[in-house]
């Protein structure tokens, strides 16, 4: 895995270009370790994750490597590459799938644990799991049903095909599409105008809609009330109204 830091924003690319960016244990461990490190760090307010060269963001598990798994060895590598995605979910700073070509499996699984999907022109996205006598192990059929729906979810899953960014962004798994060479700088324009919104803001949202999507209408807009009354104890809140009506710029606090 890449990691560089730059204007407060922390890029993230993983680094098998020869292997289509595949996922192995080697790469899970290396992305939940980043992650740890920085889930804290006032260093960064937001993240950017994509994969190197210009085929792959991340084209799936490493199918070598799984061919030699016992069962157990299947069920541990499901359940990490589901704890780092969950840990992905709750993030308290904003990550952006920089999505720059295939996202198929487990890349798709990791793209859909992101907060912000982008997409290139060339991307394209699938489940192909069925056509190896596999499932979707990181997520695939939990996540995929409550982002397109379910019709689109199973035919996604089921047939096993890949759909491109277009058909994406159609059914909402993207979005915005960019020409490949453009995608990266958007990524980055929207993760400058995140960051510079209060940070304890975006953290509150991403654990309202995460908390929230599971409860009944009534109880979520219950824990919002709650988290808008917390909110007015952060310092950030004072200095966002004060430059407002000032008509100024807004500096946030960490």
């Amino acid at each position: 895995m890449k990691v560089e830091i730059r204007n407060r924003i922390c890029f993230i690319s993983v680094d098998r270009e020869e292997h289509l960016n595949a996922i192995n244990l080697n790469v899970l461990s290396d992305l939940k370790s980043i992650l740890a490190e920085y889930e804290k760090s006032k260093e960064i307010r937001s993240l950017i994750l994509t994969g190197e060269g210009k085929k792959a963001f991340i084209a799936g598990a490493d199918i070598k490597a799984m061919s030699s798994m016992s069962p157990k060895e299947a069920y541990n590598f499901s359940k990490l590459g589901n704890d780092i995605t969950l840990l992905m979910d709750n993030y308290p700073k904003p990550i952006i799938a920089a999505i720059n070509g295939y996202a198929l499996g487990g890349g798709c699984e990791i793209a859909m644990a992101c907060h912000i999907r982008l997409a290139s022109e060339n991307a394209l996205f699938g489940q192909p799991e069925s056509g190896l006598g596999l499932i979707p192990g990181f997520g695939g059929t939990q996540r995929l049903p409550r982002i397109v729906g379910l019709s689109n979810a199973y035919k996604i899953l089921l047939s096993g095909a890949m759909i491109k960014a277009e058909e994406a962004k159609r059914i909402g798994l993207v979005t915005n599409i960019f020409k490949q060479e453009d995608l990266m700088n958007e990524a980055i324009s929207i993760a400058n105008k995140i960051n510079s919104k209060s940070p304890g803001s975006s953290s509150k949202i991403i654990q309202l809609v995460n908390k929230g999507i599971s409860l009944d209408l009534k109880d979520a807009l219950s824990l919002e009330s709650s988290y808008f009354e917390e909110i007015f104890k952060d310092e950030n809140k004072d200095i966002g109204i004060k430059a407002f009506l000032n008509k100024e710029k807004p500096n946030f606090k960490d």
